[in-house]
């Protein structure tokens, strides 16, 4: 791909996607029933976190995804703060994860009082490696009493937090068994892959907990929410006990038994996730449409169109390529930008923001490469798609 020919090729495919004018990497759609399902909830007077849309919401990310319980949030980054607690982080543990992914997971767990431990990622999925992670257990951890310990820091390693890039499974049973021999937990970092299945399997069905996003981006939305799920009934009760003020129900007291959190969704935003959730298999196919036509653009190209491992499928949240170099992506970035296309890199390592310099890491060397190479292409649901890709 060379910018003299290739990248006016490539925005000229975007446009034949998504049309003229500006065009963002993703936007919301707003096909179904969330204009009725708001006045529904203004009508009833029940727009905050009291409400029947909250609780419906729940039950449906639960029967999509296969988890037993669901629990709302106002985002992504207070579902997995909760979650983290949930799992047994305390201050001053020690939680692997992986640089290569959104700033929020790593504000999580210093909410949390940990610190992160950063392994690579695999190189197909962008995801942590189950290979990477043993390696540098075997080299740094102790296990005491069934929990592990860092030989190094000598403190405890409470927890595994593996983000599906992108929406792209990572291989996630690798890393849960992994973990399970040294007694680590793993919540998922699902927030990106609703929709997106390991076998016939879901991504944040296999650690012991879960959290989701539906910020205005992601391939559902509620404007702002989140999701923490799990299959154990004792900690999806307390999730809910802690995200709401942790108040012991009664008709007239209040009465709290322990520090919680405001975090509960509100109603407003359950009913439009009630709406988006009636319409995704719609979204996930007219999104896989997308997909298969970027690979087909891609295909003589030489570079890489990401593809999901084999036996995952992908939500296809968010289209992603990998360049030959830096070089080659920030010319790609600056035309097509420059052109009102809306391509962004792929994050900033963490391991480089000065609040996550200190925390330990295993190099990453296949997480640097990626950062100097991937540029995510446009990828919302295109106008009237959810009709016409399936008509």
């Amino acid at each position: 791909m060379q910018a003299d020919d290739s990248f006016p090729a490539l925005v000229a495919h975007v446009r034949a996607l998504y049309g003229e004018g500006y065009i963002p990497l993703h936007r919301p759609v707003f096909e179904g029933n969330e204009r009725r399902y708001l006045v529904d909830c203004i009508d009833s007077n029940f727009v905050s976190s009291v409400g029947a849309k909250v609780a419906e919401f729940e039950q449906q990310v639960a029967a999509f995804t296969g988890a037993k319980y669901a629990i709302a949030t106002v985002n992504g980054t207070a579902a997995l703060h909760v979650a983290l607690q949930l799992a047994g982080v305390q201050r001053g543990d020690e939680v692997i994860s992986q640089a290569l992914t959104f700033v929020a997971t790593c504000n999580a767990l210093r909410y949390a009082g940990a610190d992160a431990v950063f392994i690579d990622v695999d190189l197909d999925t962008l995801g942590l490696s189950p290979l990477a992670l043993r390696r540098w257990l075997s080299a740094n951890a102790e296990v005491r009493e069934g929990r592990a310990f860092n030989r190094t820091t000598g403190r405890r390693i409470a927890a595994c937090v593996p983000m599906h890039t992108f929406g792209f499974p990572l291989r996630i049973a690798e890393v849960v068994a992994v973990c399970d021999e040294y007694g680590i937990p793993v919540v998922e970092d699902a927030a990106e892959s609703l929709g997106s299945y390991v076998g016939g399997r879901h991504t944040a069905t296999f650690g012991k907990l879960a959290t989701l996003s539906f910020n205005g981006n992601k391939t559902i939305t509620t404007g702002g929410g989140g999701m923490i799920v799990t299959d154990d009934e004792a900690l999806a009760r307390r999730a809910k006990h802690i995200t709401t003020t942790a108040k012991i129900p009664h008709p007239y007291e209040f009465v709290h038994d322990e520090v919680g959190y405001n975090y509960r969704l509100p109603n407003l935003n359950a009913a439009l996730g009630c709406a988006q959730m009636e319409r995704l298999p719609e979204m996930l196919a007219a999104k896989a449409e997308v997909a298969r036509r970027y690979a087909g653009f891609f295909e003589a190209s030489g570079v890489r169109f990401v593809q999901p491992i084999e036996g995952a499928t992908a939500n296809r949240w968010l289209n992603a390529i990998v360049l030959h170099d830096q070089a080659q992506r920030d010319a790609l970035l600056e035309y097509t930008n420059a052109q009102g296309v809306m391509t962004r890199p792929i994050w900033r390592l963490m391991s480089r923001l000065d609040m996550f310099k200190h925390c330990q890491h295993d190099g990453l060397e296949n997480s640097q490469w990626l950062e100097a190479r991937v540029v995510n292409l446009p990828s919302s649901v295109p106008d009237g798609a959810m009709r016409k890709f399936q008509g």
